[in-house]
């Protein structure tokens, strides 16, 4: 390999076990780039940041043989792609986003089921709303998207004494957990679901996926938790379901994102909002950390790497 440079979005003396050999530069979006990006062979996107400026230098990284982002999802990065020449490696995070996600998902489940969004304005108010709320134990969850953050929320289900635990991936597979269905079987198995968390990467197959149909198929009373990305749910859709009280959604994911002010969504009825915080938790620079010392150990000795997505042709 000619090109020596690995482009990192944090201080390259922060990362401990970086191999040697390489010409480590720090680019995390700022205007101006470190180095000629002709020269980078390794690119580390920089995280959250906007496919804007993600794939602002890929058309001038002659060199680059591996792309990497620090997402799960790839959206951001693929539609810049096209500007890369012919075998360039683009990866995803796996391993890096799936215990801070789940954890999340988990926390909007219980949030919303327990009521806690109107404690806390009962807080603020000195009103004490007490009563009877619903408890996640007994009730039948729906996972869509079966990947390892959705594996990752049923591991974190496991306690909770759940009546169910369905899965629904683009293909049908079996799992020690049980079967995952195929996503035709989605408007059955929705219909069953008390609880419904979009875990799934977003394509062109999963984009608008949660529309008018899907949400009037959900039972009534029932629960949508977003941690996958905001287009896959039709955002007037969710307002116009939300409106009539039927069913709640927590989100932590919009369309459009940032959720500007003034948004209808923000002051939405059945609904709780968290700022595309899934993966940005104290678990995400330690796993980030150890999948890129992984990545550049295996790329330093000819290996493939790990997590690739799509290769360029």
């Amino acid at each position: 390999m000619n090109a020596s440079d690995v482009w990192l979005p944090f201080a390259p003396d922060t990362v401990p076990g970086l191999p040697d050999g390489f010409d480590y530069r720090t680019w995390d979006g700022e205007d101006s780039y470190p180095a000629d990006p002709a020269d980078c062979a390794f690119y580390v996107v920089p995280y959250m940041k906007g496919a804007e400026v993600s794939a602002r230098p890929l058309a001038a990284m002659t060199s680059v043989r591996v792309v990497q982002t620090l997402t799960a999802g790839m959206d951001h990065i693929l539609p810049g792609a096209a500007a890369l020449g012919p075998g360039v490696r683009l990866c995803n995070a796996r391993g890096v986003h799936e215990a801070s996600t789940a954890e999340l998902a988990l926390t909007l489940i219980l949030a919303s089921l327990r009521g806690i969004p109107g404690f806390v304005e009962g807080q603020r108010k000195e009103e004490w709303r007490s009563g009877f709320y619903p408890a996640l134990a007994d009730k039948s969850v729906l996972i869509v998207g079966y990947g390892s953050i959705g594996a990752a929320v049923e591991d974190r289900l496991a306690p909770f004494e759940c009546a169910r635990v369905a899965r629904v991936a683009r293909s049908a597979r079996a799992t020690e957990r049980g079967p995952v269905h195929p996503l035709t079987e989605l408007p059955a198995l929705v219909a069953e679901a008390d609880v419904v968390v979009l875990c799934t990467p977003l394509t062109e197959q999963t984009r608008g996926l949660v529309d008018a149909e899907f949400l009037a198929g959900m039972r009534d009373g029932a629960l949508l938790v977003n941690v996958a990305r905001g287009p896959v749910v039709d955002t007037k859709a969710l307002l116009a379901e939300l409106e009539t009280g039927r069913i709640s959604a927590a989100v932590d994911v919009t369309d459009p994102e940032p959720l500007p002010a003034g948004h209808p969504l923000w002051h939405a009825p059945n609904l709780l909002v968290s700022p595309h915080v899934g993966g940005s938790s104290s678990a995400f620079l330690p796993r980030a950390k150890r999948l890129l010392v992984r990545q550049l150990e295996r790329y330093a000795a000819g290996e493939p790497v790990d997590n690739v997505v799509h290769t360029t042709a």
